[in-house]
């Protein structure tokens, strides 16, 4: 090639990346205080009926693990509300859920409700000018966290030119309410989540919280808002596209074939939070979450607070782990650490997607090529069915299960001996550890630990999940009397496309 045609494509290239920019390199904007909690509907109907809360048991906790209570929970707070909603996401789709969920938002702001929004920047999918239009409604404000500067052709090449900054992404869940109640958890927003696709549904958890650890996630959450990190939608949009008419009004609410309707007034909101105020435990709850911005950006070898934290939890452990994880791989180091506690006698069960469950083949490859050595280090592997029988339990719909979609794991929940259950954003892989930045609730009760054991064990049973064994170096598949040695319901294609993946070094960015 001419050396004029290589100076001019490197020109071009070199403009791509930098000089269609259109964002600052620090989002400037005045620290919002914190969101004060006023007396409202919410913190009565809280303090007169959730006895559970005490000195030795500041917080109550409600663990919700079917896609209709966590949709129902979250449109009965936002139905609820007086004063302020904070919410921050991972993902939010405009699927069904989503977009009805976006409008019971609106509504609430009609009212006077100040509605925040906290999006990561990686899934947005050119919503920007919708987001745009919300964020003019003038009590609600919407940002977007860590966003590619580009926002044309070359945003993905942008990626690529500032790879140590954008790889870090905002991977928490919290919606928050009054200062009052939280929901935080595994869940994004969107039908696979809330069991609504036809397509593919995810077992998730989340967890209804209220009392003190709710002041930790504001803290958290007003730490990513406030962070430099955090920008205006606005900042984002095409100024030449105008903004949208919105047309909220009309957006259908959701069904399910055989749960209740899901609350669309105040009255049945109070009525439905009501009910699961009775069934709320008091405990001791810790709120774990990394910093927006880690302190060197570089630095992709130092575990985050969260990673941290369930290692030491882990070390502390006297006798049994179970996991329960959508993506899940460990490095050479954490893998030593749990050969450590195998040969102390400590039992370690984990529950993964198997390659015919999970969304994402490069996910799968990570882990698949690290499957031998967690067998080896004595863990105990189970891998979920597209077709676990869980599912129809569940969602109660069998056109929502196989043979008609596939069922997936989306929970990101551990147990540590019984007395500590963890349920978050944070997959047991490489990502969670070193990239993304995530939250944990930690909670200290054994009644919570057990019945989380007891679910997390019930899913590896035959009819929902392969055992995994490993004999002579060669790793197979059971269930009941059927053994495979290769991965079951999967095509030859598909299995060598994972074996190639594992053959680049990207262990770490799955």
């Amino acid at each position: 090639m001419p050396i004029n045609r290589v100076i001019g494509a490197s020109v071009i290239f070199i403009t791509i990346l930098t000089g269609c920019s259109s964002l600052p390199k620090q989002a400037e904007h005045f620290d919002a205080p914190l969101t004060p909690k006023l007396t409202s509907a919410l913190s009565t109907l809280n303090d007169r009926h959730n006895p559970f809360i005490t000195p030795q048991t500041p917080s109550a906790v409600l663990v919700q693990n079917t896609g209709w209570d966590a949709l129902a929970q979250r449109l009965a707070l936002v139905e609820a509300a007086e004063h302020t909603i904070d919410i921050q996401y991972y993902i939010w789709n405009s699927d069904s859920s989503g977009r009805y969920l976006a409008s019971r938002l609106v509504a609430a702001a009609d009212r006077g409700v100040d509605v925040r929004v906290l999006l990561d920047d990686i899934n947005l999918n050119d919503r920007e000018t919708l987001l745009t239009k919300l964020d003019a409604h003038p009590n609600i404000e919407i940002r977007i966290f860590n966003p590619i500067p580009t926002r044309n052709a070359g945003k993905w090449i942008s990626f690529v030119g500032d790879f140590s900054r954008l790889n870090r992404r905002m991977h928490n869940k919290s919606f928050t309410v009054d200062g009052t109640f939280t929901v935080v958890g595994g869940r994004n927003i969107g039908d696979e989540y809330f069991d609504l696709s036809h397509e593919l549904n995810l077992r998730d958890r989340d967890v209804l919280a209220s009392g003190k650890v709710v002041a930790d996630v504001q803290h958290s959450f007003n730490d990513y808002w406030n962070s430099e990190w955090a920008y205006s939608v606005d900042l984002l949009r095409n100024k030449a596209k105008p903004l949208p008419q919105l047309m909220l009004s009309s957006i259908p609410v959701p069904e399910y074939k055989n749960y209740p309707a899901l609350p669309q007034s105040q009255k049945a909101a109070m009525t439905h939070l009501s009910t699961l105020l009775k069934k709320m435990t008091g405990v001791k709850a810790t709120y774990i979450a990394d910093k927006p911005i880690p302190d060197d950006v570089n630095n992709t070898d130092q575990p985050k607070a969260t990673a941290q934290y369930l290692s030491k939890l882990a070390k502390n452990t006297q006798n049994d782990i179970i996991i329960e994880s959508a993506y899940l791989v460990f490095d050479d180091k954490q893998l030593a650490g749990l050969q450590q506690l195998s040969q102390k006698g400590v039992e370690i069960k984990a529950l993964t997607n198997s390659m015919a469950s999970n969304d994402l083949v490069t996910n799968h490859s990570g882990y698949a090529g690290r499957r031998q050595d967690m067998l080896e280090s004595g863990m105990d592997l189970y891998e979920l069915k597209p077709d676990a029988k869980l599912c129809k339990i569940v969602i109660q719909d069998n056109d929502k299960c196989a043979p008609n979609a596939v069922y997936g794991l989306h929970a990101k929940s551990a147990v540590f001996d019984h007395q500590i259950a963890t349920i978050g954003s944070f997959n047991f892989n490489l990502r969670s550890t070193y990239l993304n930045t995530e939250s944990l609730l930690v909670i200290e009760n054994p009644k919570i630990a057990t019945e989380l054991a007891t679910t997390l064990e019930s899913a590896m049973q035959d009819s929902n999940s392969w055992h995994l064994s490993l004999d002579d170096g060669d790793v197979y598949w059971h269930s009941g009397n059927e053994i495979w040695d290769s991965e079951p319901n999967t095509k030859q294609w598909e299995r060598m496309k994972s074996e190639l993946l594992q053959l680049l070094p990207i262990e770490k960015y799955l």
